[in-house]
């Protein structure tokens, strides 16, 4: 496997800890809270996994391995969320320190990574598809704050 899948794999086990940790403590917060932040989770994470299953078959990967290696990786999910319940006891605490984390995550993802090449096409229809999913993220983290 070329090393750019080895670097995929540990930035998708990092970022799924970090969802993990996400829905975790949002479970804390109460259920409404934690089924919007689950719903919200998977929207963003299935296109995610496709483009790293894209990316290790790139690498080198057989498809067989790639679906193993994210299965791998999705256990970082896991371990996110376990950490986050441990702090049950805590659940101010960790709800005042994980989610604003894993927000800060995702915008640092989303400026650095993504809106580089959202900019690349500048036709009329691609700015009114990116707006309408902008405003459907904006919706989303009012039903997260209304919950």
């Amino acid at each position: 496997m070329a090393a750019s899948g080895y670097l995929n794999l540990a930035a998708d086990l990092a970022h799924n800890f970090t969802d993990g940790l996400a829905l975790g403590a949002s479970f804390l917060g109460g259920p409404g809270l934690g089924l919007v932040t689950a719903g919200t989770v998977l929207l963003h994470e299935l296109p995610h996994e496709v483009g790293d299953f894209a990316l290790l078959l790139q690498a080198g990967c057989t498809k067989r391995q790639a679906m193993r290696l994210q299965l791998l990786t999705a256990l970082g999910a896991v371990a996110g969320a376990s950490c986050s319940l441990l702090a049950g006891g805590a659940a101010e605490v960790a709800a005042s320190w994980v989610l604003p984390f894993t927000a800060g995550g995702f915008i640092y993802l989303g400026t650095v990574a993504a809106l580089p090449e959202l900019l690349r096409d500048p036709s009329p229809l691609q700015a009114l598809l990116q707006l309408m999913a902008l405003l459907g993220g904006v919706a989303m983290m009012l039903a997260i704050a209304r919950a």
